[in-house]
């Protein structure tokens, strides 16, 4: 049995890593730590939004993969 604990670990690990490198990616392409910041910041709050909106649509709409 896995505990919620790990999922909630992973999940902020995943985010941590995930906004870590969207702000290099963005740093190296402007070269500037103001911008790379604020699109972290952005990047940080819509993704779960986006992620949400995503897994509803699926569960709505798209039946692949679901046996009857």
């Amino acid at each position: 049995m896995v505990s919620s604990k790990r999922h909630i670990a992973k999940t902020i690990s995943y985010r941590i890593i995930s906004t870590t490198l969207g702000f290099l990616a963005m740093w190296v392409a402007t070269g500037s730590i103001t911008l790379s910041t604020a699109f972290s910041i952005v990047e940080l709050v819509w993704k779960p939004i986006q992620y949400y909106i995503h897994e509803r649509v699926w569960y709505k709409w798209i039946k692949y993969g679901i046996k009857d």
